[in-house]
């Protein structure tokens, strides 16, 4: 069974809430941070606590236990020195994983150079996008196609290569289809895959279904 994260996303503006509200679909555990208590009241109801604190508070970071964490998400909007300086305490409080949202190439070298894990550009990664990526390494990219559909690309593990389509179950066990697959990554593709078809190391297979049906076929296939 897949891992449930224990994340803390700091910012609620439109891509901190995203986030958020993403991972709780998914069913993991969130701990938003703001300093607006108007931003922390709306999201007190999306995630799993919403505490109205000041980021670039080292005693109040270490008292809200942030250590304790799978990962940070920097999520703050236009203030990139709180952004600097947040990521620099959650470094030295010894987050495992830090994601922080970079407004300009500028701040994106500057976050990279005080040692974040992950750097995102708002403008090129959808919150959702990097809500999965945190939660599971074999998603290469996710695109929201509705409130219930997505569409997601997954590198293929150890349980499913050498078998075929029909015996993964993929789209009878599941509810997901196959709609394409990258042979070797992506020197070809292969249109409308049939059930006979085989998995081979270095495929990605691009798969559309529910949250809850990719959800369950993430859990069975690629943990």
């Amino acid at each position: 069974m897949k891992k449930s994260f224990i994340v803390i996303v700091i910012g609620l503006g439109r891509f901190g809430t995203s986030i958020t509200q993403t991972l709780m679909k998914l069913g993991h555990e969130v701990m938003v941070i703001d300093c607006e208590e108007e931003k922390v009241n709306r999201a007190s109801g999306m995630a799993t606590q919403a505490i109205q604190l000041d980021s670039t508070d080292e005693n109040a970071l270490r008292e809200v236990g942030v250590s304790n964490f799978d990962e940070a998400i920097v999520a703050i909007g236009s203030d990139i020195l709180a952004s600097i300086l947040t990521t620099l305490l959650l470094k030295g409080l010894g987050v495992a994983k830090i994601t922080a949202k970079a407004n300009n190439d500028y701040h994106s070298k500057v976050l990279e150079k005080i040692g974040a894990d992950r750097i995102v550009h708002p403008e090129r990664d959808m919150g959702i996008r990097v809500a999965h990526h945190i939660v599971s390494s074999n998603v290469i990219d996710f695109i929201e196609l509705s409130s219930e559909y997505s569409l997601v690309e997954i590198s293929t593990s150890a349980k499913m290569i050498g078998k075929s389509l029909e015996e993964l179950e993929i789209r009878a066990k599941y509810g997901c289809t196959v709609i394409a697959i990258k042979k070797n990554g992506v020197r070809a593709i292969n249109i409308s895959p049939q059930g006979r078809d085989i998995i081979q190391e270095g495929d990605l297979l691009v798969v559309i279904g529910t949250y809850k049906a990719i959800s369950l076929l993430e859990d069975d296939l690629c943990s």
